[in-house]
């Protein structure tokens, strides 16, 4: 236990995970499931949650009604219909779970109302719609699943809320754990291909919500930014109430609250993934004793592509490490 009374010393599992054959490079590992993941419908019921400040999210539900619930939480320029979404979403559901995939503002079926939009900290949309679900299912197990910028939120939110966070256990995915490391690692080498697909995928969303945003920050400069770092200083910085992109990414990354997390968590990662650099990956010393960190030697950023039937190694293991929990109800009551 730490000084402050923190819980401490995490456990590490041995992964089972291993490369398909010729594929263990990370960047095969990071490109070829955004162009081969599974991408067929996942039938959904929609609901449109509600927020204080006026605005909305969107929540997609499929899978069995009376079944314990997952919300699967997307990554950067994503949203419910992004492959390894899908595939989770598909996965989780065989294997028995209500899944609820939550649309950052913006990102489900329209645009949002208010100039906010979502971040890598951005904690209090998600909080509110875990703590409704808790309301409304009181006897379920809820859990959370977040990938790459989802993971970050979830691990945010469960360090600040702590004892009182409400879900069961989470699984994180190539969380960027440390905002400004992997800010600066993304202007290196073949990572600079990455920054520059993700900017341009977010260039759509800044030009429908061009209106509402000019009066808050640099529209033009934010659509044509070519670093993370000039986009989070433009646009995520000034709309989100942080000075810059400095102050954004030491206030809104998870790893310094890592110690803080209570509910069993899984942090998933892999050794090789380029939007990351190795000290992104905490030591068992840095995370609490809910949490274990399963690291794999390949896989790139949320690639885990092996051999057989089921090519993508998540769809197997979230489910399996998740299914512990499965039957356990509110394990808090």
């Amino acid at each position: 236990m730490h000084k402050d009374g923190r819980l401490a010393r995490g456990r590490h599992i041995d992964s089972t995970f291993s490369a398909a054959k010729g594929l263990a490079n990370p960047h095969l590992q990071t490109m070829l499931p955004i162009l081969t993941r599974w991408k067929r419908n996942v039938p959904a019921t929609w609901e449109v949650f509600d927020l204080p400040d006026g605005d909305f999210v969107e929540l997609a539900w499929s899978g069995p009604e009376d079944g314990p619930i997952a919300v699967v939480l997307h990554g950067l320029a994503g949203s419910w219909r992004a492959g390894v979404i899908l595939g989770l979403a598909r996965s989780l559901g065989l294997a028995g779970w209500r899944v609820c995939r939550f649309n950052f503002r913006g990102c489900g079926r329209g645009p949002n109302r208010m100039p906010t939009g979502y971040h890598s900290g951005m904690t209090s949309d998600p909080l509110l719609v875990f703590q409704d679900l808790r309301r409304r299912y009181p006897g379920r197990t809820i859990v959370g699943v977040g990938i790459s910028l989802g993971g970050n939120v979830v691990l945010r939110m469960l360090g600040e809320e702590g004892e009182e966070a409400p879900l069961d256990a989470a699984v994180a995915i190539s969380a960027p754990m440390k905002l400004g490391v992997c800010a600066e690692q993304m202007n290196v080498g073949l990572s600079k291909v990455y920054q520059t697909y993700l900017l341009r995928r977010l260039r759509p969303l800044i030009w429908s919500r061009r209106r509402i945003l000019a009066p808050h920050v640099d529209v033009e400069g934010a659509m044509w930014a070519t670093t993370f770092r000039a986009f989070d200083d433009l646009l995520t910085a000034p709309l989100h109430g942080y000075t810059d992109a400095d102050d954004y990414y030491a206030r809104a990354s998870s790893f310094p609250i890592l110690p803080n997390i209570r509910r069993p968590t899984l942090i998933l990662h892999a050794h090789d993934d380029p939007f990351m650099r190795p000290e992104v990956i905490p030591t068992l010393d840095e995370i609490s004793a809910s949490t274990e960190l399963e690291i794999t030697a390949h896989g790139g950023h949320v690639g885990f592509m092996q051999h057989g039937r089921e090519r993508f190694w998540l769809n197997l293991r979230v489910p399996e490490w998740l299914s512990r929990f499965a039957s356990a109800g509110d394990m808090r009551q």
